[in-house]
């Protein structure tokens, strides 16, 4: 067949789940990728290669049990790049299985190829040895993700200057290392290295770590990365040249810091990938960063192309890319299916400590004038956080003072990936801080901080209504008074 219902370009999370969302309606699809193997960044190069090797550094290093009385666990000696890359080739191989098994299942045509756009309807598909292919569908979707950013005094070389993509291909782990940004992948990978004995060095220009999470957890990582890590952060510096010397990296912190280490890893921010698909020819708007315009339905400027994933941007996660794809799909074929991804949305840091958020942070209720209260949990107190070593994670609760309905929450600690989606589940359903409270919760258990969160924000509220007389207090007037 060379004619097709929908045609995807890029088997990544995006890609993926909307030509399975296709596939699913009875629509005959094509998927496009360019890679010998399907999983885009988030399965080859990104998300689940680093979470893989943030599991391997906290085994190999014992780094969990620090925490617990009388242990004071060590780096395995005589760690090999082979050892520490072993489960995260087993994970990545395992899931490229299970995504072309998904693919089969649906009946979607795989082909391998570099794709670009003839016209609005035709895709011409080259691969080295073979004649181009061309193929035309009524609808095509745009999934083909994000490139690193570069350096501007060169390209990365992939062995002294690596950036997330090549970081994964060194043959040694180094013995030192500068990270170049303080974003999501450079603490990340910051974290995994210090905690194998890496002497480690971050740099962001950014007044705090991940500066766009609140200022209070962007502190208690910084401290952490510190304290427990050893980590040297430079926070509000530039790096103002970076370069390879003698087989070593060289990096010009403002004008008095020069730092040296085996290897440097660029991280400072990432391009769409959409170079090279004939885009220009066809209209399809891009910005100066190549992320693909889209509007709310992920409709591109031409209405028969889509885009979805970390080509089209912010929030460039892969649990969201695959809901716009599928918002895209089902609008492309007017499938009353799944009409706008949702509104509360879990973002989650794989850093060490990991860290988890979800709903409104207090700089933007205060920026809203939105009356707030905070309810605080710590893992110190919690028999689960001590068990398992974590004395210093904690969890926050914001709430609306008027009516205790939930806004937002924080976690940092053991488990926070997991556990935020308690408090996610709470505010899409529009709950109050009461659900902790009737809930019961297992015990010894992480899960049970929420409920003494939600107690000390009732606390909290008591003490504000004693400030503020007449100041609402819902159904929890007795329960206040008595905790006050």
């Amino acid at each position: 067949m060379s004619h097709f219902d929908l045609v995807v370009i890029g088997a990544g999370p995006a890609g993926e789940k909307g030509a399975a969302q296709a596939a699913y309606f009875g629509k005959r699809v094509c998927i496009v990728e360019r890679a010998p193997r399907p999983g885009g960044a988030a399965v080859n190069t990104g998300t689940i290669p680093s979470k893989t090797l943030r599991e391997t550094a906290l085994y190999f290093s014992g780094l969990r049990q620090r925490g617990l009385y009388g242990i004071d666990v060590q780096v395995k000696k005589d760690i090999t790049i082979g050892d520490f890359m072993y489960r995260e080739r087993a994970v990545i191989e395992s899931q490229w299985k299970v995504i072309t098994d998904n693919l089969e299942r649906h009946g979607i045509t795989q082909l391998q190829g570099t794709a670009r756009f003839i016209d609005p309807r035709t895709l011409e598909i080259t691969r080295a040895g073979a004649e181009p292919k061309r193929i035309t569908s009524e609808y095509f979707l745009i999934a083909t993700g994000s490139i690193p950013q570069q350096p501007d005094g060169g390209p990365v070389d992939g062995e002294v200057i690596v950036d997330s993509d090549s970081l994964l291909t060194m043959q040694r782990i180094p013995s030192s290392m500068i990270v170049v940004g303080g974003g999501v992948i450079g603490c990340e990978y910051a974290c995994i290295f210090a905690a194998l004995g890496v002497r480690v060095s971050i740099v962001t220009s950014r007044p705090r770590l991940l500066a766009h999470l609140d200022p209070e957890v962007s502190e208690a990582l910084r401290r952490q990365m510190t304290a427990r890590l050893g980590i040297t952060v430079y926070l509000d510096a530039e790096v103002a040249s970076l370069s390879v010397e003698s087989g070593r990296a060289i990096a010009q912190v403002g004008a008095d810091t020069t730092l040296v280490a085996d290897c440097a890893l660029f991280s400072a921010g990432r391009l769409g990938a959409s170079a090279g698909l004939g885009l220009e020819d066809i209209g399809v708007k891009v910005n100066a960063r190549g992320f693909i315009l889209t509007d709310e339905h992920y409709r591109t400027a031409q209405p028969r192309i889509y885009a979805a994933g970390d080509v089209i941007g912010f929030p460039a996660l892969a649990s969201t890319s695959m809901e716009q794809a599928r918002v895209a799909i089902c609008h492309a074929f007017e499938l009353r299916y799944k009409l706008a991804v949702a509104n509360v949305i879990p973002y989650c840091v794989y850093t060490i400590p990991e860290i988890a958020t979800v709903g409104a942070t207090e700089e933007q209720l205060t920026r809203d004038g939105t009356p707030f209260e905070i309810g605080r949990a710590s893992y110190r107190g919690n028999p689960r956080g001590m068990i398992v070593g974590d004395t210093e994670g904690f969890l926050k609760l914001l709430f609306r003072a008027s009516d205790q309905r939930l806004l937002g929450a924080t976690m940092v600690g053991e488990g926070a990936g997991e556990l935020i989606h308690i408090a996610m589940g709470c505010i899409a359903n529009h709950g109050t801080i009461d659900y902790f409270i009737q809930s019961v919760f297992s015990y010894p258990s992480l899960a049970d901080a929420f409920k003494y969160a939600a107690y000390d924000g009732l606390q909290a509220l008591a003490r504000r209504a004693a400030r503020q007389p007449g100041l609402p207090s819902g159904p929890f007037k007795a329960l206040t008074m008595e905790l006050d």
